[in-house]
């Protein structure tokens, strides 16, 4: 039985990955738990009938005591990784370690050494690695149906209430306080752009991108600062009644209220973040993005960051020198065209219309295959796994250079920026 400790018990730490230990597996448990807000570490231990000498109110008193399990989920926030990695490395537990590794570039290089260094067994949550989607699509890239890849357009497609809820008003509203928006949300995307083109490094990365509509410029006229206190409550698109009144005990009211009841919700709306206007939060991220990068293959990908969606999806086009594939994860659903082998005056491409199997779990899937895999790895199923933290660097890097260039204007080389932040 793998034995394991939560470190930070929030919406990935507990409600995903814990809860995955709780309910879908009899090969590990959850032992410890080191979280700060007393309601959420209350019910870690209940849930998991915690002892009461490894229950803890921060990671520096659970990491004080010699090494009493096997390995840690460390979920805290993006800037609180690097601390805990570093002491829970020394005592030689295995880490799963949510993504981004850390919001500064040269702790993320940091922590690739240290996990080499110290030798223990090390994942950085990149999910999408572990979708049928996404392993399809890789499938068939490395088949060769569509040729040699030459282009790709990749969308991020957030969705219009996900934004408001996460970026807007939530923990990663400010890069100042957390991450570059790209770094925090889309290191996923740039792990799975390399993955598909086989750890191709990029060469050279330009990016345009600003907050251009979660302004207080943009406020409607006699809105309120707090939604509870606003006229507008019923008809504003990102009223609290339309995001969480309607999912009291599912995401994203699961991280809006730390009880879920109607009642406790109100209550936790009228003093806390998510109970703000969206115009008029102390917000810094852009709420739109587009990135190019040059791969050292050839390959060249445009990549579309953008909160103004319906849908909370991903959707890719990649180009081949004899087809092309189309895909959107949330139906599930890719096109396969072969050039010159359909019908009609210029034997357009055939389409093969594929469905990829699907698992239980978040993020189609990818919760499920990457706990699956952590498990294997620390039980010594395996020697190594799809998201170790030096195959994970690439991402980080890549994030990182995209938004110096879109700060700063220019096209960043990736050598260069490796060079200059060793």
């Amino acid at each position: 039985m793998l034995k394991l400790a939560v470190v930070g018990a929030g919406n990935r730490g507990r409600d995903i990955y814990a809860n995955f230990i709780l309910n879908s597996t009899e090969e590990a448990e959850i032992v410890a738990v080191a979280e700060p807000n007393e309601i959420k570490r209350e019910l870690m231990s209940i849930e998991h009938n915690i002892p009461e000498e490894n229950i803890f109110d921060s990671w520096e008193k659970l990491l004080s005591k010699d090494k009493f399990c096997d390995g840690i989920i460390l979920a805290t926030g993006d800037d609180m990784h690097f601390e805990p990695m570093e002491m829970a490395m020394k005592k030689g537990y295995h880490i799963l370690l949510e993504k981004p590794m850390s919001n500064k570039v040269q702790e993320c290089i940091q922590i690739v050494e240290m996990a080499e260094k110290y030798k223990v067994k090390v994942m950085v949550c990149h999910v999408l690695r572990y979708t049928p989607f996404f392993s399809k699509l890789k499938e068939l890239i490395d088949s060769g149906v569509i040729g040699d890849v030459v282009d790709i357009q990749h969308n991020e497609n957030i969705g219009n209430f996900h934004f408001a809820h996460s970026f807007v008003r939530g923990n990663w509203r400010n890069s100042n306080e957390t991450s570059p928006l790209i770094l925090q949300k889309s290191c996923h995307d740039l792990d799975i752009l390399s993955w598909l083109l086989n750890g191709s490094p990029a060469v050279k990365i330009a990016s345009f991108g600003e907050l251009s509509h979660f302004t207080r410029e943009n406020a409607p006229k006699n809105s309120a600062e707090r939604c509870l206190d606003c006229s507008l409550i019923d008809s504003c698109i990102y009223s609290p009644k339309k995001i969480y009144y309607n999912n009291v005990g599912k995401w994203p009211t699961l991280v809006a209220s730390d009880i879920q009841t109607p009642g406790e919700l109100t209550k936790a709306l009228t003093h806390n973040q998510y109970g703000r206007c969206v115009y008029k939060c102390d917000n810094n991220v852009v709420d739109n993005m587009v990135t190019i990068i040059n791969f050292k293959n050839g390959v060249n990908v445009t990549f579309n960051l953008c909160a103004f969606t319906d849908e909370v999806c991903r959707t890719i086009k990649i180009m081949g020198t004899k087809g092309e594939i189309r895909g959107n994860d949330a139906k599930n659903n890719i096109e396969v065209y072969r050039f010159g082998q359909g019908e009609g005056r210029f034997c357009n491409g055939a389409v093969e219309v594929i469905t990829p199997e699907i698992l239980v779990g978040g993020h189609g899937g990818g919760d499920t295959g990457l706990m699956n895999d952590f498990i294997d790895l620390c039980l010594d199923r395996k020697s190594d796994s799809r998201t170790d933290p030096r195959t994970s660097l690439e991402s980080h890097i890549m994030a990182f250079a995209a938004e110096e260039s879109r700060v700063s204007g220019k096209v960043v080389y990736l050598n260069d920026f490796i060079e200059k932040n060793k």
